[in-house]
């Protein structure tokens, strides 16, 4: 049941995720230039998923445990690439040009926010 409460919160993601993409498309890129802009949106994202995560999470779930944490990271992280591969291939990607996002030497820090859905439940367990 705490997993399926915990999908209020990552549903959260989506619209954050979709303003971010915004904010990296129409002002991060025209003040940093795109070599920057795509790095600096990832870290933006995370903190924001993190966020997210620490002012709602134990709000909505009262008795959290570790255990559920990491459960509820698990799910996260699945759902986030399952909804990135989804959405990126009904958009007419290609499989290599989604799984391009996974290399960190390309500037682009989707691991880092893939870590953060991960880790953020378990992070607010610590705090």
């Amino acid at each position: 049941m705490n997993i399926l409460k915990s999908l209020i919160v990552w549903l959260c993601f989506i619209p954050v995720a979709i303003l971010n993409g915004g904010l990296r498309e129409y002002v991060l890129t025209k003040i940093l230039g795109e070599k920057w802009a795509l790095p600096v949106s990832g870290i933006i994202l995370s903190v924001c998923i993190f966020l997210i995560t620490w002012l709602l999470l134990p709000r909505i779930i009262k008795a959290l445990t570790f255990k559920d944490c990491w459960m509820i990271g698990i799910c996260w992280g699945v759902l986030t690439i399952a909804f990135e591969f989804g959405v990126g291939l009904e958009g007419g990607n290609t499989a290599s040009e989604l799984l391009a996002a996974y290399n960190p030497l390309t500037g682009n820090l989707w691991l880092l926010i893939l870590a953060t859905t991960l880790l953020s439940p378990v992070l607010i367990k610590t705090m």
